[in-house]
């Protein structure tokens, strides 16, 4: 039997793989059966489904004359009309090429606008009229600093609606790296959002000219609470330059020692301690080779200590399986426990926020806390007259501006200082005068 024709996966032509047919013998056993095959497949698959080849079947099982016809068909047929006779559509019918006719057309020329009449007149050097009439030289034109042309912004403007919500497209599979991605925006919640302090916040009570003892008492207080820790702060900075300093020095005193490194006194212990002899060297005890013994003896503890463990390991598994419903209550229970503390800190951390971002560091700088303006007893004064101003009103606008996140926390950038001293020259061009 002829071999059957390769086909190729990407529809390319087959061709027929046969053996060679020379001589009886190969003629009679690599004769084509393909077709055959086809033939006898297609009769075995009619059989499968009617049960006999189709031949075989009489004409009153494979054909019906019906002689009534259907009535919805009838029903849905198109009644006669006149513009379906094949005379009515050829003479209805139009061509799409245009009649030929001997009258002449006029062609209407195409119109330029203003900006392409501009630039064609200002490639062809000729002259232009600008304001008032005004008759320009082109060789002089764009030499000024006025505006030529409209600007891209002016010819485009009102074409853009910049409030309109952006479309998301589609981008095709392979062409992500060729076409930039719009990065969606959060759905997080501003901090602006979140601050409720008010623009102008009111002053405390113990701030007034004549306080209640009891509030004066307590704004002292926190003003006195305010600069101990400001003063902490600078004392354990003031320490720790100090200790900085001092390792400095012990690094520089120290021979033969990286800067930075600290050389302890030569403490022995007891397990390295070796031999000393009496002029003062210290010689190591020499490393015994241990025999075929004591090494059997050794893997044999340490197989015996592996084998004690996978068997405890074994039976904290057999346990974990027993207790695993209550191991699965017991994560639950801790998922739900962390969620509530997630919550209670997003809560606690909502209503922190809705005083401002005082005392909370944003980028590089630390949001500044609003200043306590308190006088002590002596500076109080008893009526209105002798009241002195306190405060500034824009340094306190500028920080409620900083605390509700209108603007980003800053610290005033001082000139710096001149490090070198100016050295003074004496010329001697003062003693040459007339």
């Amino acid at each position: 039997m002829a071999n059957k024709p390769t086909r190729s996966a990407l529809g390319a032509p087959s061709q027929l793989a046969q053996a060679s047919r020379k001589g009886k013998r190969a003629w009679r056993k690599n004769i084509d059966m393909q077709g055959v095959e086809d033939t006898m497949e297609s009769l075995r698959a009619e059989e499968r489904v009617i049960g006999s080849t189709l031949q075989s079947q009489p004409d009153g099982q494979l054909f019906v004359v019906d002689t009534r016809g259907d009535e919805q068909i009838r029903k849905s047929l198109p009644r006669y009309s006149r513009a379906q006779l094949t005379s009515t559509k050829i003479i209805s019918a139009r061509s799409a090429v245009p009649a030929v006719t001997s009258r002449t057309r006029i062609t209407t020329k195409p119109k330029l606008t203003h900006a392409e009449k501009s630039r064609l007149l200002r490639l062809a050097h000729r002259t232009r009229k600008g304001p008032f009439n005004a008759v320009m030289d082109p060789t002089e034109f764009g030499a000024g600093s006025a505006p030529i042309e409209v600007s891209h912004a002016a010819r485009e403007s009102g074409t853009r609606d910049l409030w309109a919500p952006t479309v998301e497209e589609s981008v095709p599979d392979g062409l992500e790296s060729v076409k930039p991605v719009v990065v969606k925006k959060p759905d997080t919640d501003h901090l602006r959002d979140v601050i409720d302090a008010p623009a102008v916040s009111l002053p405390p009570e113990g701030a007034s000219y004549n306080p209640p003892v009891q509030a004066h008492h307590d704004l002292v207080l926190e003003a006195y609470t305010v600069e101990k820790r400001k003063q902490e702060e600078l004392d354990n900075l003031v320490s720790f330059r100090e200790k900085i300093e001092r390792a400095k020095e012990n690094a520089s005193n120290a021979e033969d020692v990286p800067i930075g490194m600290s050389v302890d006194d030569g403490v022995v212990d007891d397990e390295d301690e070796g031999e000393v002899k009496g002029d003062g060297v210290v010689q190591r005890r020499k490393t015994v080779k241990k025999t075929k013994q004591q090494r059997a003896r050794a893997m044999k503890l340490r197989a015996e200590k592996e084998a004690l463990a996978a068997k405890a390991l074994r039976k904290r598994l057999l346990h974990g399986i027993n207790s695993a419903k209550s191991l699965r209550s017991q994560i639950d229970k801790t998922a739900e426990a962390r969620a509530e503390a997630r919550l209670a800190r997003q809560l606690t951390t909502r209503l922190r926020l809705r005083k401002g971002l005082a005392g909370r560091k944003l980028g590089k700088h630390v949001v500044p806390e609003s200043r306590v303006e308190v006088q002590t007893g002596e500076e109080l004064s008893e009526n209105l007259r002798s009241l002195k101003p306190e405060g500034n009103l824009f340094r306190d606008r500028f920080v409620s501006l900083q605390q509700r996140a209108l603007v980003e926390p800053r610290v005033p950038v001082l000139p710096s200082k001149r490090k070198a001293k100016p050295k003074l020259y004496e010329k001697h061009a003062y003693k040459r005068f007339q």
